[in-house]
Parts: C-alpha cells; sequence; structure tokens
C-alpha cells in the first residue's frame, strides 16, 4: 500500500531541541512508525512551517491513502479557526483523489508554552478541529481528532515530543485498522 502523509513539522519529525530543523530519529517518528508497523510504502511530506497551501499538490494517482494534518501553522500566524477552515475548504476542493482515500486529521490542540502564551490559540485550536469534522463529513473523507489522543507536547507548546510521536502513531494505527 503507498500512503502519503502530508503536514506540517509534526509530520516532518522536528525535534524542537534541535537547531536548523533537526528531526527526531525513525524510531521516534509517527510516518516511520506507521512504516515499520505496516509494511507500506509511507512518504513523508511533512515540512517544517507549511501552511495550509494555497494550491493542492498534485499527488500521484496510484496513492492508496492520503493522511493529511494541517493548520497549526495557520493558526500560529493569527488566522482564525473559520480562516483556517477557509483555506482547508478550497485544499481539499483542488483534490484529485477519491475523498475514500482521504484521512483528515485535526491536529492535537495547542498547549501553554514558548510558541503559545494565550489560552485564545488553545481555544482555537479546539475550534479548528471541530471545523475539520465538519469539512470531512461535506466532503466525505475519513476523520481523526488528534485532540483526543492525549499527545504529549515539548517545551513549545506545538510540537510532539518522541513519546507524543508514539502515542500518535499508536492511536493512528487504531483508526487505520
Amino acid at each position: 500500500m503507498k500512503v502519503i502523509c502530508f503536514g506540517d513539522s509534526n509530520t516532518f519529525g522536528y525535534d524542537p531541541r534541535s537547531w536548523f530543523g533537526g528531526r527526531y530519529t525513525p524510531d521516534s517518528r509517527w510516518v516511520d512508525i506507521l512504516a515499520a508497523e505496516t509494511g507500506w510504502t509511507v512518504y513523508n511530506m511533512g515540512e517544517n512551517g507549511r501552511e495550509i497551501p494555497h494550491e493542492t499538490p498534485d499527488f500521484p494517482a496510484d496513492t492508496d491513502l492520503l493522511i493529511l494534518m494541517l493548520g497549526t501553522n495557520d493558526l500560529l500566524q493569527g488566522r482564525s479557526p473559520k480562516e483556517a477552515s477557509e483555506k482547508l475548504m478550497r485544499f481539499l476542493s483542488g483534490l484529485t483523489l477519491d475523498p475514500k482515500q482521504v484521512l483528515l486529521i485535526a491536529p492535537p490542540s495547542l498547549a501553554l508554552g514558548e510558541w503559545v502564551s494565550s489560552q485564545q490559540l488553545i481555544d482555537n485550536s479546539k475550534v479548528f478541529a471541530q471545523y475539520c469534522h465538519d469539512l470531512a463529513q461535506q466532503f466525505g473523507m475519513s476523520f481523526a481528532d488528534a485532540g483526543k489522543w492525549n499527545i504529549p507536547l515539548a517545551y513549545d507548546g506545538v510540537h510532539f515530543t518522541e513519546q507524543g510521536h508514539k502515542i500518535f502513531a499508536s492511536n493512528l494505527l487504531g483508526v487505520l485498522k
């Protein structure tokens, strides 16, 4: 099975303790854990700082599953949950894959930390998750809310810890079964 994971730094496996965009080791990144546990060919298309793109990439037609987790950076850049969801709706509208081949994941809620200094950002991340749920229903896509998975976040309030990646992978595997 060919799987593409498209997202931001938490998909990339960014280690917030590193300098210049370093990553956790493969055994501590949810995308690599997914590949190891399933034997699937899994492509990591995570990118540090990625906001919801204005243009939808042409994902290969032979993709069996597209896992999308986007929106955190849009909120961090000051977009409201509604604005971020409107961007996500335009992005999803541009997908050429069958909606049944797409799993939309609402990112985990933000937490107080060096990058998150206001309760409003945390609340916005929770509201955004509901918008993601509604969009998945509207488009006929599968949905998971990582905000319900109790993902441990690093000191910045945004990035998964190594244990967070493992918990994310475990919950994702449960969703995919």
